[in-house]
């Protein structure tokens, strides 16, 4: 009992410190070329040595995360599951194969956990994201079971963009968000 209660604490502290952060985000430059973000709209950079991307939307039209190989496009779906579809390097899905992948979102004090089964080569969320249409997301990637956890973390703007095709939180434009 006194293990599970340890480990509990301690997985609330690590996503809490996760969500400390989160926010827009800036990283530093990935194994993409310049020329991979400019055939995609993406030729947003700003200098060679550590620059800002804007997103990468993926063939769902959700938010891809570079953090992770493959790359991983979050998109929600219209019943407010997460659905997360691994891409190659030319933004085509490929089937996923032995990744264990968990999301927080939602109140940082008390997240809403998610876990993913493989559905027709995608991940789907066991259930849906919080209520609100604003919130703090992170994403956490293992490769395999027995593989080190990789992170991400974005805030999950789900309203639509005034200005392009996508949600706020997968959006491509140089517009500043209203506050």
């Amino acid at each position: 009992m006194k293990t599970k209660s340890i480990y509990q604490m301690s997985l609330v502290l690590v996503v809490a410190y996760l969500f400390s952060s989160c926010g827009n985000e800036k990283h530093e430059h990935d194994e993409h070329g310049h020329d991979e973000h400019a055939e995609h709209g993406h030729d947003d950079h700003d200098g060679h040595d550590g620059h800002d991307h804007k997103n990468i939307v993926g063939p769902n039209g959700g938010r891809v995360l570079t953090e992770f190989e493959p790359h991983a496009e979050f998109f929600v779906t219209e019943d407010r599951k997460v659905k997360i579809t691994f891409v190659d390097e030319e933004l085509k899905p490929v089937a996923a194969k032995d990744q264990v992948i968990t999301v927080f979102a939602g109140d940082r004090s008390d997240p809403t956990e998610l876990s993913f089964t493989v559905t027709e080569n995608v991940l789907v969320s066991d259930k849906e994201l919080p209520s609100g249409d604003d919130f703090p997301v992170v994403v956490m990637i293992k490769s395999t079971a027995d593989s080190d956890e990789v992170g991400a973390k974005f805030q999950c703007n789900l309203h639509d963009c005034p200005t392009c095709d996508y949600k706020e939180y997968a959006c491509i434009c140089d517009h500043e968000e209203e506050k």
